[in-house]
């Protein structure tokens, strides 16, 4: 079994001031990574900044004998992320996008900023961030990547209208940059973890909490962010020491006719056999994805 190691590359971990992106930053940094420790500092809300916590991360990997530094800066600046990863490193090897903050309301009872704060973070400060690596990691023809997502937006989840828009957008960026870095060995994955946090405090009690360790998602991490792991474009649950890997699935579907000519009517008489997933497919990009209406059409 090899000894998967990160000597020599460096690490860009985000909101990496608790939690999750704590433990990231200590598995990356004892198995020989050094570090960007960035973390605002701020509330679950998006309120306030405290340079304390990424500086007790910081103090921590070094105390155990690994190398890092601290970054303050919001994700939105996350050119200045990466500018600390190369003035204190010389270059970005791993970004992990786990940053992130909640505003749980119902849809009815939420606000614009409820909507683009969660938005501004997760979405647009992933980007940023990834916006001023990509460059690096193309000219050296090395990346790896992970963004954090969330059962909430495969899945959907009451009160969350806002994070599971952001989270599932997150996957589809994951997506399309896993195609964009293929011919520069840069690999992109996504991980939807349930884990103890400052966020999931909100919704689970103390004794869940304790149950599900951040540090049971962070192998999963350090392996993806490896040279050894080639596999990109990939959604990955995990917690509590399980792993699963997850697809999309579609029915055989339903041919009707091309010209337009069926009614709402044709489509309700046959509802029952388009919902059926016996013998279902599973597309794995967009081609697959439309050669049914292609074919239909006469061109495929």
């Amino acid at each position: 079994m090899s000894n998967i190691r990160f000597d020599g590359r460096v690490a860009v971990v985000t909101g990496a001031g608790n939690g999750l992106g704590r433990s990231h930053a200590r598995l990356l940094a004892a198995r020989g990574a050094k570090v960007v420790v960035n973390d605002l500092g701020g509330d679950i809300f998006g309120s306030g900044n405290d340079k304390r916590a990424a500086d007790l991360v910081v103090d921590e990997i070094k105390a155990a004998g690994g190398e890092a530094v601290a970054n303050y800066n919001s994700v939105e600046d996350g050119d200045k992320i990466i500018e600390t990863a190369v003035n204190a490193f010389g270059r970005v090897d791993i970004v992990i996008n786990n940053a992130g903050i909640l505003r749980d309301k119902s849809f009815a009872k939420m606000t614009e900023e409820d909507w683009e704060l969660i938005y501004r973070v997760h979405v647009l400060g992933a980007f940023r961030v990834l916006k001023a690596a990509w460059p690096i990691m193309r000219e050296q023809a090395y990346g790896r990547i992970v963004n954090t997502v969330s059962a909430a937006g495969i899945y959907g989840n009451f009160g969350q209208v806002n994070y599971s828009m952001a989270k599932l957008g997150l996957h589809g960026m994951t997506q399309s940059l896993a195609q964009e870095g293929a011919s520069k060995n840069i690999v992109v994955n996504s991980i939807a973890p349930i884990a103890g946090s400052r966020l999931t405090a909100t919704v689970m009690p103390p004794q869940l909490l304790e149950a599900l360790k951040p540090e049971c998602v962070s192998p999963l991490v350090a392996y993806l962010c490896s040279e050894t792991n080639k596999d990109s474009g990939g959604l990955y649950e995990v917690g509590a020491g399980w792993i699963g890997k997850l697809r999309w699935e579609r029915t055989q579907g339903v041919e009707f006719s091309s010209s337009g000519t069926f009614t709402p009517d044709d489509v309700a008489s046959k509802w029952a056999e388009l919902g059926d997933f016996t013998n279902s497919t599973h597309p794995t990009n967009t081609q697959e994805s439309m050669a049914p209406a292609m074919k239909l059409a006469g061109l495929g």
